[in-house]
């Protein structure tokens, strides 16, 4: 699979630290926090295989991978496909074990929950065979092998506890004393000797998670006192509210759906509806309750012929095989919190909660079900803006958004675009991610591919050479060291290749090649995947299947230099061409205001008549941006006004350079006049005039190549209490001063 930008940096800063807390004395711990939906199992199986085939470390390593509930099974299953072909790191349970010890690269995965009960465990309890945990470390040991400990949702195992099981768990690690501890979760509860953090910013930049989720779209939403007081909760939905909030889920999923149709996705949405984890008579009676509305008022049962409906209760589990597939026909799952711990279901986009529910507070791992996106291979997020968010409906009276949720990421305050808006389709632009200029992105395989046609690789090379020719200097004399000086002394011997040989041959071959790179693991491996694809594509050759006859085709005779050649060719077009494209900004040809927007508790909502968005919200970052506000609300000649935002393809950029790289503006307004024209203005004082120079010169550019378009940097001339004129700046950049409005325009609206 091809890692994401963070996912990258986040391996090699895990790889980094951990071979300094290995060399160090033990006991150490490493602390990982990636959000749900960062793909944290992928970055640690990578991770584990750049770790046992970096050669700065020296000792030979085995592993212990320990998890809450059977969210070790769900691991294990995932490396053993991410190992499948590399067969770098083996992974097993206790009972695999070979010679009752764990083998040099191999992981140990057992469930964290089940062996803190010792004395009734059969991993932890001794026995006549001496096959328990204490003794099977104890032969590791012997064999020479440092030993690395994985606590995957470590939040659980240390934060869910009652003290006696807390106290086994600290029990626990102090009796396998591994030499590191590498603590993974999207919320840990202490912090390491080291730690490695990845920002829930980073992980939407890519398009891996929601933009954010939203609560009780559509429904007065007030926040007071840390806590979210929903209309959905008052006693005018008491009567039927369950049926209210599945109702609105399912409108809702309909909703995404016809967004999917528009987009070419076959995505079938999955709206999650999640009972109390109690169990007693009331809870019971609520499952039949929402089991009854969903056959009688939707259509959606677990009948045959219907299958519309999931369920997935302890010891009840109906239509859930295939449920986390795209395209599958379930549209609603019922199940617990308790048993969809780790659970992955990117389809999932709507939540239904009750206020019988065990608590009022909203944790990641409650909200984290529905932050996946669909199809994460993608890149970027959907046109369709509706797309991009999770909805959750719920009936509780006062909800509160726990802390280890990121800030803002649960939505409640929610602004619709104007009815009687008409689109304006104005051009705009965006940054696009460009991996580093030192690392070879996937591109570099289609380069790679083109040139082996271009120099007619496939012809060229010898397909018969199987021979892989090393030779040794043998019985070698000389006189004395001086005679050494300078003397090129050539192999007389020739050996047989192992397999670990021959690996570590085409490895070296590898990173000899990469001459205008640095051969970091990521670059190393793109070279790989192009050659393989060359001879999947080109000879028929599967490397899972034939490895080694291919890398004795690659070594043998004169073929390397031929490779080398082709790859020399492929890097030099590779740079030439991400350099052209580093600071290349995307480009909408047809951006509108957004149909709805979403706002968290910071922002405040005010009474605007003439803005776009109903309601307003807004968290004003300068006395000026909020008098200017005003300013186009009173204006006779507006008929709206937008107050845009900072990111992405979402809002509006005009495009402007500094420091020879071309750069997004996001300028503070945008304005329809009632004449029809349009109005792109910026709000600037003091100090920050200085820095919008370059950014003037953009959007005067981009004024003058659109039609009905003006605009410029705004400024008040009484800079107290903005009670003077607007003034709008037009010129050249370099000549606008913060102090002179004498080259300024009179802002007349």
């Amino acid at each position: 699979m091809q890692l994401k930008i963070y996912q990258e940096d986040a391996i090699a800063d895990l790889l980094n630290k951990a071979k300094k807390l290995l060399s160090a004395d033990g006991g150490k711990k490493l602390v990982f926090k990636a959000p749900t939906g960062s793909g944290k199992t992928i970055m640690m199986a990578e991770f584990l295989k750049q770790l046992v085939d970096d050669k700065e470390v020296k000792q030979p390593l085995s592993f212990i991978w320990a998890a809450p509930k059977k969210l070790h099974i769900q691991s294990k299953e995932k490396l053993d496909i991410y190992y499948e072909k590399s067969r770098t790191l083996e992974c097993s349970y206790f009972e695999d074990l070979n010679d009752r010890k764990i083998d040099e690269n191999e992981i140990l995965f057992f469930n964290w929950s089940s062996v803190n009960k010792k004395g009734t465990n059969t991993i932890v309890k001794e026995n006549e065979q001496e096959f328990y945990l204490s003794k099977v470390l104890e032969r590791t040991r012997e064999e020479g092998r440092t030993i690395v400990l994985i606590i995957d949702e470590v939040h659980y195992s240390a934060g869910q506890m009652d003290k006696k099981e807390k106290s086994a768990a600290l029990q626990l690690r102090k009796d396998i004393d591994p030499s590191l501890t590498i603590e993974v979760s999207a919320t840990p509860i202490l912090e390491g000797d080291y730690d490695v953090k990845i920002l829930v910013d980073d992980v939407k930049k890519e398009a891996m998670i929601k933009k954010s989720l939203v609560l009780n779209e559509d429904f007065v939403n007030v926040f007071k006192e840390g806590k979210i007081k929903t209309e959905l909760g008052e006693k005018k939905f008491n009567k039927d509210s369950e049926k209210t909030v599945i109702n609105e889920a399912l409108k809702k999923r309909e909703e995404l759906i016809k967004s999917y149709k528009k987009e070419g996705s076959n995505i079938n949405p999955l709206v999650l509806i999640q009972l109390p984890d109690r169990k007693g008579q009331r809870e019971d009676e609520l499952k039949d309750k929402v089991i009854k509305i969903l056959k009688d008022d939707f259509n959606i049962s677990t009948e045959k012929g219907n299958n519309k409906l999931a369920i997935w209760l302890s010891g009840e589990h109906v239509n859930k095989e295939d449920v986390e597939k795209n395209s599958s026909e379930v549209e609603v799952l019922l199940f617990k919190q308790a048993i969809a711990l780790g659970w992955d279901c990117p389809r999932a986009q709507v939540m239904a909660l009750f206020r019988e529910w065990h608590s009022p507070i909203f944790s990641i791992q409650t909200v984290g079900r529905i932050m996946r996106m669909p199809e994460p291979d993608r890149g970027n997020y959907y046109g369709e803006e509706i797309l991009n968010y999770g909805y959750i409906y719920t009936n509780i009276t006062n909800v509160v958004i726990d802390k280890d949720v990121a800030p803002g990421y649960v939505s409640f305050l929610t602004s619709k675009r104007i009815d009687k808006y008409e689109p304006i389709n104005l051009v705009s632009v965006y940054s696009k991610r460009h991996r580093e200029k030192t690392r070879l992105s996937p591109r570099f395989i289609e380069i790679f591919l083109a040139q082996t046609k271009a120099d007619s690789l496939k012809s060229k090379i010898d397909k018969t050479a199987k021979k892989v020719d090393i030779k040794i200097i043998s019985d070698y004399k000389a006189r004395d060291i001086d005679t050494l000086a300078g003397l090129k002394i050539v192999g007389d011997k020739s050996i047989t290749v192992s397999d670990a040989d021959l690996q570590k041959l085409f490895d070296y071959f590898v990173r000899n090649s990469l001459r205008l790179f640095y051969p970091e693991d990521r670059s190393v491996n793109r070279v790989k995947e192009s050659i393989y694809k060359f001879f999947e594509k080109e000879l028929k050759m599967d490397y899972s299947e034939k490895w080694e006859e291919i890398v004795k085709i690659i070594l043998g005779d004169d073929n390397p230099q031929r490779f080398l050649n082709v790859l020399d060719k492929a890097q030099i077009e590779y740079k030439n061409e991400t350099e052209i494209r580093e600071g290349e900004l995307a480009k909408l040809d047809n951006w509108n205001v957004p149909e709805v927007l979403s706002f968290s508790s910071d922002y405040q909502e005010e009474a605007k008549d003439k803005s776009v968005m109903k309601p307003f919200y807004v968290k004003y970052l300068s006395e000026l941006e909020k008098s200017f506000t005003e300013f186009l609300n009173n204006s006779r000649k507006v008929e709206w006004w937008y107050k845009n935002g900072d990111r992405d393809a979402t809002f509006f950029a005009v495009p402007y350079i500094e420091n020879n790289e071309q750069k997004p503006f996001y300028v503070d307004f945008i304005v329809k006049f009632k004449e029809g024209k349009i109005g792109l203005f910026d709000t600037k004082s003091g100090n920050t005039i200085k820095d919008a120079r370059e950014k003037s010169d953009g959007l005067q550019e981009y004024a003058k190549k659109h039609k009905n378009i003006s605009g410029g940097i705004v400024a008040n001339t009484n800079s107290k209490d903005f009670s003077g004129r607007w003034m709008c700046y037009k010129r050249q950049g370099k000549e606008l001063n913060p102090d002179d409005f004498s080259n300024r325009e009179l802002l007349e609206i």
